[in-house]
């Protein structure tokens, strides 16, 4: 499930994935979202954190997720993903290679740090 987190400045996408991600999930929440954004000035932050409920994601979302990454490239003003799993810091480290100063990645333990470089100037 993603669920919208509340008190974040327009135009960051602030979600928090729980229990099993899902393809639908995707359509439902996700990519309406950043599509709404993305009609203001076509620049989006995204801030996506995975927490301790997290549990995996299907195939159907994994792709939905990668396309709109690739899609919206040029779009992304700054991505923080904060998240202790390995396989998703591993494969974000490759996407950085894409986004090299736009992709950071932050343990949970560093939760604060991440929501603080997603909402600062600059």
């Amino acid at each position: 499930m993603i669920k919208i987190l509340e008190g974040f400045p327009e135009p960051i996408v602030a979600l928090s994935c729980e229990g099993h991600v899902t393809r639908a999930d995707y359509e439902r929440v996700l990519i309406p979202r950043v599509n709404a954004a993305l009609a203001g000035d076509g620049r989006v932050r995204l801030y996506y954190e995975f927490g301790p409920a997290f549990s995996g994601i299907d195939a159907g979302a994994g792709w939905e997720d990668l396309k709109m990454g690739v899609e919206h490239l040029s779009c992304w003003e700054r991505v923080a993903v904060v998240a202790d799993v390995r396989w998703i810091q591993l494969t974000l480290e490759a996407f950085r290679l894409l986004m090299p100063r736009r992709l950071r990645i932050f343990n949970t333990s560093r939760t604060n740090e991440a929501r603080a470089w997603i909402k600062a100037s600059g």
